[in-house]
């Protein structure tokens, strides 16, 4: 995803719950916090996701401001899906290096279009993500490009015999801070034409009546 937020530089930011240790400040002991840090570097950037500390990403746009005075943005939540499960040192594994993280992050560059590499089943390996942080380019404040590799592992079962039903994949994108407030705040109001009271209109054909009324 090549992110323009606002316009301008786009920053990525990483955060996760922890539980904060018993003390004054958490005599209960039910506090946790949310820890932040900021990618600065590409090679900073390349992560896993952990459903355990419900690691989610930010994209922001640090030049500007909402309207409680933060950075504008949009919270990536990935699924913590099985990643690359081939040896280390095999071909399937060298070819695919791009499925050994959930989310990189790169300094855009208009020659960098894919996560494989641009001739996967002929390079010999190395090419694509793993390569392109190799040149550890600043990605704070800049021209970005977010990567997120996501799918399932299928493990067949009978069920899947003869059509296979759906499997489901996916991330979210979601505004954080970028509206002022509920984006459906705003929508015009559509009166429901099949929502009245039982003893305005017909019920099952009926006029008049409960809809819990006996016949």
């Amino acid at each position: 995803m090549h992110m323009d937020l606002d316009g301008g530089g786009n920053t990525v930011t990483e955060h996760e719950f922890v539980p904060r240790p018993w003390g004054p400040d958490n005599p209960h002991g039910n506090v946790f916090d949310t820890r932040s840090r900021t990618l600065s570097r590409e090679r900073d950037a390349a992560a896993i996701a952990d459903g355990q500390t419900g690691r989610f990403w930010k994209i922001i746009n640090p030049e500007a401001k909402n309207s409680v005075g933060n950075p504008p943005g949009y919270k990536l939540v990935v699924m913590p899906s099985p990643l690359m499960l081939a040896q280390e040192g095999s071909f399937v594994r060298k070819r695919g290096g791009f499925a050994t993280k959930h989310v990189w992050v790169t300094a855009y560059d208009p020659a960098e279009k894919y996560a494989s590499g641009d001739y996967p089943n002929v390079h010999a390996g190395g090419d694509g993500l793993p390569r392109y942080i190799e040149q550890n380019r600043n990605i704070d404040n800049a021209d970005i490009v977010v990567w997120h590799s996501f799918g399932h592992t299928h493990v067949c079962k009978p069920e899947d015999f003869p059509v296979m039903p759906i499997e489901y994949a996916g991330f979210t994108m979601k505004p954080s801070g970028f509206f002022a407030a509920n984006a459906a705040n705003d929508i015009p109001p559509d009166r429901n034409s099949r929502s009245v009271l039982a003893a305005d209109g017909p019920v099952d054909g009926k006029a008049g009546g409960s809809c819990c009324h006996g016949s």
